[in-house]
């Protein structure tokens, strides 16, 4: 009897059981009222009920008034979510949320002391999460694990420290983040190498010492749905990056050809670019529909309400009568998509410019720094006249040091118009000690950006204190932008000579630097050069200078261009600090005489930019990368080589060549320092094996600058511009052309001969006194010349002299 009571009470719950598991179970606690929740993904509905769900509230722009009617292009609807996907989305998420760290698409710490530190921008809901740091890494064989370690830091306090013991394969290290570290907004990621060699002592086995970070397994993991909500004002910064260091913009312009939204589409590229400020970037532009997303990459669509409402057709209400710009929840994979919509184009362009507005800046404004911190914390300061700063301003703490070889780097910046590379010396005011056990024969050096610049050996048997040495450093490799300097100490002492069992791990300091060091910059000549490749990827000039919209000339606008010239240019944006202004033109007859920008396949460049960039216009037909299959293709460069040698002294030659490059290597003495004043540029002819090319010259009057980004086809132009606007290879811009090579990965320039000279600072004896000494310094038979008209200009004046003021027989 009790079986069949008990029987009927469980058929009579089972409806009241059964409705209450319809809803998935929530494991992301009790919320206040009023907090938002994370967006879920639901099972696929009627199109009227797949209205994208706004994760923050619209940015509200003034309505504009309606441009003529914009012939409208239907798009087939988003596929629908399948069965299978509906059922696992609207289970319960215990998945936890990853950033990606490492900005670089390699990350290795070298030698016996490393430290890199960089910032990762985080929302709030990121920063409330709780949270954990992973990390992969795999080291050298010959690093010695007990007297090795790696330590990471956030927010400059350690979280955790690893032996460095994974010679075998890679090995995963996960800490776990203390409560209320984190930040919305930057918080600081440091990783920190201290290595020893096993069994050698010597200088030379330090340079064996390495651990190699993998980005794609270090992260920080987030707890909990809401690390995944994002609001208009953190999600742009922190987009962050994928597992390979790159930051990809996926925008999707249902009418991305039509003409007039070109102009727009490329100012909301800079503006994204800017606002993100990450070191790798590429923009991917479709009228199609939305690729995959991903960690390190934002979906956009950007249209009036009658062109997206294919990709959604339940657009908010607002797009219809106002500009739109609002974070949506894409149905497919419920990854935040950045809507930009409106009624109409104008409208459209309002609600783009909110976005892009806040990183508007006056050419006039002068700017303090240049933005390094997402890859290179703190950012670079930007020195224009004498200045001296602190090496604790510049990332760099007090450091004990028990090795043998110590090395340390920070980074400053000099404007574009810098022109002191020939005469200028820079000063490291440095403090710092070592112990009476360090020899004669040690040595301090000084690099900027990895050439030597300075020597100073450490003569004293008993040790020392220094305060404030000045160490003189050359500024003959600094460059426009930002410049790398790097302090090493090599160390030799009687232990490292004996090499005894157990003494690769010294214990006690023989080293100290402290971080009370100076670096002096002096005053230095300033004026602008044309062409100057290295000063329009350091500052993005003269195009970030200009008060003017700077005319930009596209072959034709279909996605690959376009997806290249928005790379580019929102490269330069982050170089300049804000968007630079541009228009389009059909026809460098327009142009004039202003700067202004070529980019697009060769076969279509104007032959007057061609010509004006000194490259030749023949290549427009004779320009194409050598297909592998190609049979009987001979490079030219190298059958110039081969036949350079088989002729009639060729022997005597090569003699000459290497006596030439003996001069310049230990007397800095070249060809073009033997000229009274500089040659001519030779027309430059692309070779097959490359395939992008960006050139400078002048314009046709003189009194712009024209760049031409050239390639055998769009896909080229895209790809190409893809790696050579990443964070390793855009400071390799240089000369008055620049070559990429994708089948050998290799950038080569071709240094300036002749340049003019534009004036950019107001009308000064001692800047023309600068100007003039390193103009003469750089043309050595010009300033002998000058020194021997002046020496008999003198000769000649005292005779005179003597001759009235002396007595005469």
């Amino acid at each position: 009897m009790r079986k069949i009571v008990a029987a009927a009470l469980l058929l009579l719950h089972a409806p009241a059981v059964t409705q209450a598991q319809t809803a998935p179970f929530d494991m992301s606690g009790e919320r206040p009222p009023g907090a938002s929740t994370a967006p879920r993904l639901t099972p696929p509905a009627p199109p009227a009920a797949t209205a994208p769900v706004p994760v923050t509230p619209p940015i509200s722009v003034a309505p504009a008034p309606a441009p003529a009617p914009i012939t409208v292009v239907p798009q087939p609807a988003a596929p629908a979510l399948q069965p299978g996907a509906a059922n696992a989305a609207s289970q319960p998420r215990h998945r936890d949320i990853r950033r990606y760290l490492v900005p670089f698409s390699k990350f290795s710490l070298n030698g016996e002391y490393d430290r890199r530190s960089w910032s990762v921008y985080l929302t709030p809901e990121q920063a409330a999460a709780k949270a954990s740091f992973t990390f992969a890494y795999q080291n050298s064989i010959v690093v010695a694990p007990e007297a090795s370690a790696l330590t990471v830091y956030l927010n400059n306090r350690p979280i955790g420290q690893q032996r460095v013991s994974s010679a075998d394969g890679s090995s995963a290290v996960t800490f776990e983040v203390p409560p209320g570290l984190l930040q919305p907004g930057a918080n600081l990621v440091t990783f920190q190498a201290e290595q020893r060699h096993r069994t050698d002592c010597s200088i030379q086995s330090t340079y064996e010492l390495w651990s190699n970070i993998d980005p794609a397994g270090t992260y920080l993991s987030f707890a909990g749905g809401n690390a995944a909500e994002l609001s208009s004002a953190d999600a742009i910064r922190a987009i962050g990056i994928d597992g390979a260091g790159r930051t990809e913009f996926d925008i999707v312009v249902p009418a991305l050809e039509q003409p007039g939204t070109t102009k727009p589409l490329l100012r909301l590229a800079q503006g994204l670019s800017v606002l993100s400020s990450m070191p790798n970037q590429i923009f991917a532009f479709s009228a199609a529909s939305l690729p995959a997303a991903g960690p390190g990459k934002l979906g956009v669509l950007v249209g009036t309400a009658a062109e997206l409402r294919p990709f959604f057709p339940g657009l908010p209400p607002g797009a219809e009568s106002a500009p739109l710009a609002a974070f949506v929840t894409d149905p497919r994979s419920g990854s935040p998509v950045l809507l930009i919509s409106g009624p109409s184009w104008q409208a459209v362009s309002s609600a783009m410019d909110a976005i892009v507005s806040p990183t508007d800046r006056s050419a006039d404004v002068r700017r303090d720094a240049l933005t390094t911190e997402r890859w290179s914390a703190p950012n670079a300061p930007l020195v224009f006249s004498d200045t001296s700063i602190a090496l604790s301003q510049l990332g760099v703490k007090t450091t004990e040091f028990s090795g043998r070889r110590f090395r340390t780097s920070f980074n400053v910046a000099v404007p574009a118009d810098f022109y002191a590379n020939a005469y200028g010396e820079a000063k490291v005011l440095l403090d710092a000690a070592y112990t009476d056990n360090v020899l004669p024969g040690s040595h301090i050096d000084i690099y900027v950006n990895d050439n030597i610049a300075s020597t100073v050996p450490l003569t004293s048997t008993t040790g020392g204190i220094l305060r404030h040495l000045p160490i003189r450093v050359t500024m003959r490799h600094f460059k426009p932008g930002l410049n790398t300097i790097a302090i090493e100490t090599i160390l030799m002492t009687k232990d490292d000579a004996a090499c005894a069992p157990g003494a690769t791990a010294g214990a006690n300091p023989r080293f100290a630097l402290f971080d009370t060091s100076e670096v002096h910059i002096p005053d230095f000549a300033r004026v602008g050069q044309r062409p100057n490749l290295a000063a329009m990827s350091g500052t993005a000039y003269p195009y970030g200078r200009a008060t003017e919209p700077t005319p930009l000339f596209m072959d034709r606008v279909d996605a690959d261009t376009l997806s290249a010239a928005a790379t580019l240019l929102g490269q330069m944006a982050v170089m300049a600090g804000h968007p630079i202004a541009v228009e389009t033109v059909a026809s460098p007859n327009t142009i004039g005489d202003r700067d202004a920008i070529f980019i697009g396949s060769i076969s279509q460049m104007p032959a007057t930019a061609l010509t004006q960039a000194n490259i030749s216009t023949a290549s427009q037909a004779s320009w194409r990368p050598v297909a592998d299959t190609q049979p009987g293709v001979v490079d030219t460069g190298t059958a110039f080589e081969e036949w350079n040698s088989k002729v009639s002294g060729g022997i005597l030659r090569s003699r000459i060549t290497a006596f030439r490059e003996w001069l310049g290597r230990n007397f800095d003495i070249t060809r073009s320092s033997l000229q009274f004043i500089p040659g001519a540029e030779t027309v430059f002819t692309p070779s097959n094996a490359d395939t992008l090319v960006v050139a400078q010259g002048s314009s046709p009057l003189g009194e712009g600058s024209w760049t031409v980004v050239a390639a055998p086809s769009a896909k080229d132009l895209r790809e190409g511009l893809e790696v050579l606007t990443g964070q390793l290879n855009w400071p390799q811009i240089s000369g008055h052309i620049t070559t990429y090579s994708s089948k050998t990965g290799k950038i080569d320039a071709v240094p300036v001969t002749r340049f003019d000279f534009v004036p950019s600072t107001p009308w000064s004896i001692v800047n023309y006194r600068l100007i003039a000494a390193n103009w003469l310094s750089t043309n050595i038979l010009s300033y002998a010349s000058l020194l021997v008209v002046f020496v008999l200009l003198i000769g000649v004046a005292t005779s005179r002299m003597l001759k009235t003021l002396g007595r005469s027989k």
